[in-house]
């Protein structure tokens, strides 16, 4: 790989409407289509990794980015978020998976292995891949192996996924630019692009979302009350260090917690208004 192959993926183990309300409140302008039976692909339109961080200072890695991304998407939802990404030196992914730690895998560009053997387990675990099959060809990836580029380490962490109905179409995968990726993205059939709308419109796709999802009945009630209330107590010291260390991905992973929670509240008490009246 090279420097001008740098890109992400952001896999989301849900159909596009499910993953379509969160989506909006990363504030990102992506793509995002079907690529399997219950999985859903999410495509940056820009490159934030070559731009400034939030405050002026250096560019993000594009690992952090993605990994901001994909803890801001898992916390607000009930399936995980596979965010996959490579550049000239290095290639990998991070899994994020609700209010669960993130778990991680990194290999240099010459296909070295530089991660831990347990995430791995863990990644299998969180997915629900096979114990024994699927985690012995995920090893596999963690061993030396001349033959094996970083490209080719994610290709066959993608190949295990296709057990789980992950279907990537032909030039939407590791190696590809990020411009190649967008192109890809935008012909599949029933491909949509995602725009931030407003605040107005988000807290209306996310009322959307929880009324016609399997949260439904934990929306309301003394475990609603709690539950929005933990997430504002998480995503205010989230969003202050994301801020403090000028991560933009780790910012709006708080900032997302801050609104799920503000809008946990006001949905409670809206309906409660709604039934007085």
């Amino acid at each position: 790989m090279n420097a001008t192959s740098t890109g992400a993926l952001l896999l989301c183990r849900a159909d596009p409407e499910t993953v379509r309300p969160l989506a909006h409140l990363l504030r990102e302008q992506m793509l995002l289509t079907r690529v399997g039976g219950e999985w859903s692909v999410l495509v940056p339109e820009g490159k934030p990794w070559r731009g400034t961080g939030p405050g002026g200072g250096d560019p993000e890695p594009v690992d952090r980015v993605l990994g901001g991304w994909a803890t801001a998407l898992a916390v607000g939802s009930t399936w995980p978020v596979l965010a996959l990404w490579w550049d000239g030196d290095r290639a990998g992914y991070t899994l994020a998976a609700g209010f669960r730690r993130t778990v991680g895998y990194i290999w240099l560009a010459d296909g070295t292995p530089v991660g831990e053997d347990e995430a791995m387990r863990t990644f299998a675990a969180r997915l629900g891949l096979d114990p024994v099959l699927d985690l012995q060809a995920l090893e596999e990836l963690t061993r030396p192996d001349p033959e094996s580029d970083a490209e080719a380490r994610l290709r066959g962490l993608l190949a295990v996924l296709t057990r789980t109905g992950l279907t990537l179409p032909p030039g939407l995968g590791p190696g590809e630019s990020a411009d190649r990726l967008r192109s890809v993205a935008g012909v599949q059939r029933g491909a949509e692009r995602i725009e931030w709308a407003g605040w107005r419109d988000a807290v209306r796709v996310e009322l959307d979302a929880v009324e016609a999802g399997g949260l439904g009945p934990w929306v309301r009630g003394p475990r609603a009350r709690a539950i929005a209330a933990a997430q504002l107590a998480a995503g205010l010291p989230l969003l202050l260090w994301g801020v403090r260390r000028r991560s933009g991905g780790w910012a709006a992973a708080g900032a997302v917690l801050l609104a799920q929670g503000a809008l946990g509240l006001a949905y409670h008490r809206a309906r409660e208004a709604a039934e007085r009246s």
